[in-house]
């Protein structure tokens, strides 16, 4: 007898359908929310990191070219007519927007604070531009773990309440919930990983080219 009541518990436990999708599909509204939720953030945020990986590609190819050219220049202001309207350089607009300020204004006076509050102006406007999606990487990565973790023990409790109606501890039972529960757990931490290793990596590679444009500025005020 025990021995088909074991065998019958190990049958249900091997025909269970244990894939992502009937997991979702099993699980109930609270749950299916939590694994959405998730699934929409993870979503989006590879899509922050997939741009913003361009970006820094694009840009430090653009600022080095930039650069090369300013030098090598004749003077600032040939340089500043010379430049491209359509240019989407940060530190291409930065230059351009404290060149604008110092042609409109031909008097001498306070010719040094006026361009120094402009360039910094001009970095701080730039930076914010290129954060733009950070403050949704740190959220994904500080909250998706506790919102899987809050989808794992709602799942937990539904599956002691499945054991309690059923009063059925075997595994055929027990399994399903749990299996449920742990996919959201699987799901925050699969969404927060990404994003915090991204925001770390992206933060620094801002900082990095923060101080890339604050010495063009500092070399650009000496020959002013």
């Amino acid at each position: 007898m025990e021995a088909d009541i074991t065998s019958q518990a190990v049958g249900l436990a091997s025909s269970a359908d244990f894939s992502l999708v009937n997991l979702f599909i099993r699980a109930d509204i609270i749950v299916k929310s939590v694994i959405i939720i998730l699934i929409v953030c993870s979503i989006y945020s590879w899509a922050v990191i997939i741009e913003k990986f361009k970006l820094f590609k694009k840009i430090n190819k653009s600022t080095e070219e930039f650069e090369a050219k300013f030098w090598n220049s004749k003077s600032a202001e040939s340089f500043y007519n010379n430049l491209p309207s359509n240019t989407e350089d940060p530190m291409a607009l930065v230059f351009k927007e404290a060149m604008q300020n110092l042609l409109k204004k031909r008097s001498k006076t306070d010719l040094h604070e006026r361009i120094t509050t402009m360039l910094e102006t001009g970095i701080e406007k730039q930076t914010s531009k290129i954060s733009k999606g950070y403050t949704f990487l740190a959220t994904v990565g500080s909250t998706a773990p506790f919102i899987g973790l809050f989808g794992t023990v709602w799942g937990i409790m539904n599956s002691f309440q499945s054991i309690a109606i059923s009063r059925n501890t075997s595994l055929a039972i027990v399994a399903p919930g749990i299996a449920e529960a742990l996919f959201a757990t699987a799901l925050g931490l699969l969404a927060a990983i990404p994003a915090v290793i991204a925001y770390n990596k992206f933060n620094n590679d801002l900082i990095l080219y923060s101080k890339k444009l604050e010495n063009f500025s500092k070399r650009f005020l000496t020959i002013i």
